[in-house]
């Protein structure tokens, strides 16, 4: 008896869990979404970035805007995702 009512309470836990998280999937995104390149315009990086994020932008419904800072070897560019706050809106390109 106890194996049963284990296994029902991990799968209401399982049930809530996926509920809570197609909830929060379904807010996402709210404002534009920043992708960080390391390198300069015109990179190879750069022109994927700006592909991708035209085609990201279509399908979520909000700009990706694409956002060059070279130098240092990308660590600058690193430093500036570093900095920003971890809420998914901020992406690195490499």
């Amino acid at each position: 008896m106890n194996t049963r009512r284990a296994l029902l309470a991990m799968i209401g836990l399982l049930t809530l869990s996926a509920s809570v998280h197609a909830e929060t999937a379904k807010e996402f995104p709210t404002r534009p979404i920043r992708v960080i390149v390391p390198f300069t315009s015109g990179s190879g990086s750069d022109t994927s970035a700006r592909y991708y994020g035209e085609q990201m932008g279509r399908t979520l419904g909000q700009p990706v805007v694409v956002e060059n800072r070279p130098g240092a070897n990308g660590l600058i560019g690193i430093q500036a995702l570093k900095n920003a706050p971890a809420d998914g809106y901020t992406v690195l390109l490499a």
